[in-house]
């Protein structure tokens, strides 16, 4: 490992727009001509600013903004637009003429302001981009823009955690290790101004470290307390109650354990969880609300408080043993949604010793979520503690051949009838994947559908648990149903016909595959992906891609395939190998090429002597016969083998 070191000095250079193509498409359809514009709304530093700016980009548009303390002055936001001393009847008339008006901030426009915004859209004569914040009071003028009807409104969540990585990737100087990701993220909630703030500072206090093998960079060790994220959270130190702030310092001190309900004063604890401090779960346990409240109330504490709030905190030992077992339950009830796993986080989060024991079953849970470098890195995570334990070992394994690695990395497979068929199907030798898998049956080709069953449904309610409950699931044994289930993935249904449950998910895949049923297969991914099974959803949808009649089916399966396949981190299965490009003219497939490899629309066009226009228009087209949403999916598409 490396230490990255920074000059005193450094630019900050501009983040790389990412993750909103479908937003920003929408953003410039809704502010073409002949449209009255939009409103955009979402949470502080969600990118709204942003997302306008390239809306409007190359195009010629006024801009205003609201500010703080300027709500008691008549036109403050407009000011640099209008004449001194004028009313609302001659502004309406001088900014009638305007084209495009981009109005940020406008939960904080004047009154006088706010009434001149709104008689522009009654007007409709001027494209208004409006953009207002999730949570903050804002005039009735400007919120009767959407409530009625004048513009419609575009609600922006925050930045998915795969959208942030190329921002992560821009920010650190090189990609991100998943586990270093997912904690930047976790910690910002989604907030890329707070995000950016501290990935500076991680940066300038050089506490990032790059691997040599991977190139990554990890960050281990205490959040930095900068002067942003204490202001991001005066609200947790402005408390003046003394027994209020005992109570959160209490907490932060706990965690990542939390404490139990009745050990706390719960007068204090309602009024904390009423301003939005505390989150109170369902197991009556109690934690502060935001992840950064107990980096920074910890900061703030003095060396003899430290010590004494430190002292009450439980022994980490069974928490992790609690948090094993029942992402243990998850998996054996064929439920990997998303639990909170805050002590085994907490402990890489700090850089300390993660037992392989947990990292195995962390890092099997993962890699069921089609989370593979995720699950590959807390496999590692639990090697560096015990370099050779086996659960550990093989997990990284299925993990490094499911994203398409052979060679000496998966050599440990072959030894295990669980796990043996995986090398050769990574290799393309599907026969010789599926004789493993059953040593005892005949080898089975690709399914073929037939045509008496090809439209038969599957109608059969999605049970409980998608196979039987009590098997054992260690990826050694021949018998776990999830090895069973490897049969399926890899195109041999007559195992898993015969040994899965006919009511349980898995088996219903097996039986719409041996039918070739597409619409029974789309209904087995949609369950799949709602257990947060993503990578089996996608691979169902890959294959019900092969089997539809109906080719408008088949484009929407394709589009559903790819988007799961996307967030499964680099996955590479031979289920997904069919998801290559579509029918494209030469002129398309050129254009898609150059676009998967990251050069805007106006590269491309300078590039090939075309017009924008021209470039965008056989993207389109491109999208629709790929069945792909954005560009976003293109680099994916394009790499995928024929």
């Amino acid at each position: 490992m490396t230490t990255i070191e920074n000059p005193p000095e450094t630019l900050r250079l501009s983040w790389p727009f990412t993750g909103r193509d479908e937003e920003l498409e929408l953003v410039r359809r809704a502010s073409a001509a002949g449209r009255p514009g939009i409103v955009i709304t979402g949470p502080a530093g969600c990118g709204r600013t942003r997302l306008a700016m390239e809306a409007v980009r190359g195009t010629d548009c006024a801009r205003v903004a609201g500010t703080p303390g300027t709500r008691s002055l008549p036109f403050a936001a407009f000011a640099p637009l209008l004449p001194e001393g004028v009313g609302l009847h001659r502004a309406v008339r001088l900014l009638s003429g305007t084209r495009t008006l981009l109005v940020d901030d406008a939960h904080l426009l004047d009154d006088a302001s706010a009434a001149l915004l709104h008689q522009l859209a009654v007007l409709g004569r001027t494209r208004l981009l409006v953009l207002v914040a999730d949570g903050a009071p804002a005039p009735g003028a400007v919120t009767r823009l959407w409530t009625g009807g004048l513009l419609p409104r575009l609600a922006l969540a925050p930045l998915s955690r795969e959208a942030a990585g190329p921002l992560l990737t821009a920010g650190a100087g090189g990609p991100v290790e998943p586990l270093t990701a997912n904690r930047l993220h976790r910690l910002c909630g989604g907030d890329l101004r707070l995000l950016r703030d501290l990935l500076d500072a991680v940066r300038e206090r050089s506490l990032l470290t790059v691997d040599t093998d991977t190139d990554e960079r990890a960050w281990r060790g205490p959040v930095p307390v900068t002067p942003a994220l204490r202001e991001r959270t005066a609200a947790v130190l402005a408390r003046a109650c003394p027994d209020e702030r005992e109570t959160l310092d209490r907490l932060a001190f706990a965690e990542p354990l939390s404490l139990a309900a009745d050990t706390l004063d719960l007068r204090i604890l309602e009024r904390l969880e009423a301003d939005g401090l505390l989150d109170v779960g369902d197991d009556t346990t109690v934690r502060l609300a935001h992840p950064l409240h107990g980096p920074v109330l910890r900061a703030a504490a003095g060396r003899l408080r430290t010590r004494r709030l430190t002292g009450l905190r439980r022994p980490l030992g069974t928490a992790l043993d609690a948090e094993a077992a029942r992402l243990t339950r998850r998996i054996d009830g064929a439920d990997v949604r998303t639990v909170p796993t805050p002590v085994g986080e907490w402990l890489v989060a700090e850089g300390e010793p993660l037992p392989a024991r947990y990292a195995a079953v962390r890092a099997r849970f993962s890699r069921l979520r089609g989370e593979l470098r995720e699950a590959a890195a807390w496999a590692a995570e639990g090697l560096a503690a015990a370099p050779r334990d086996r659960a550990c070992r093989t997990e990284l394994s299925l993990a490094a051949v499911q994203s398409g690695e052979t060679g000496a990395p998966v050599d440990l497979l072959a030894e295990h009838p669980g796990t043996a068929a995986w090398p050769p199907a990574a290799r393309g030798d599907l026969e010789e994947a599926l004789r493993r898998l059953d040593p005892a049956a005949p080898t089975e080709a690709r399914p073929r559908p037939t045509p008496d069953a090809a439209h038969e449904s599957d109608t059969a309610r999605l049970p409980d648990a998608a196979h039987d409950p009590h098997a054992a699931h260690d990826p050694r044994t021949p018998h776990d149903p999830y090895a069973v289930y490897d049969a399926v993935r890899l195109g041999g249904v007559a195992q898993g016909v015969r040994l899965l449950p006919c009511d349980g998910l898995f088996g219903r895949h097996a039986r719409a595959l041996a039918r070739g049923d597409g619409p029974a297969l789309d209904s087995v991914a949609a369950g799949l992906e709602e257990r947060g099974f993503l990578l089996f959803a996608a691979e169902a949808y890959a294959q019900a891609v092969r089997v539809h009649r109906d080719p408008s089916a088949a484009r929407t399966a394709r589009t559903r395939a790819v988007a799961l396949a996307r967030r499964c981190q680099g996955a590479r299965t031979p289920a997904l190998s069919g998801l290559v490009l579509g029918e494209l003219t030469a002129r398309q497939r050129q254009i898609v090429t150059l676009a998967a490899a990251g050069l805007s629309n106006r590269q491309i066009a300078e590039r090939l002597t075309l017009s924008v226009r021209t470039v965008g228009n056989h993207l389109y087209s491109a999208y629709t016969r790929l069945g792909a949403g954005d560009r976003g999916a293109l680099p994916w598409l394009v790499e995928q083998p024929a």
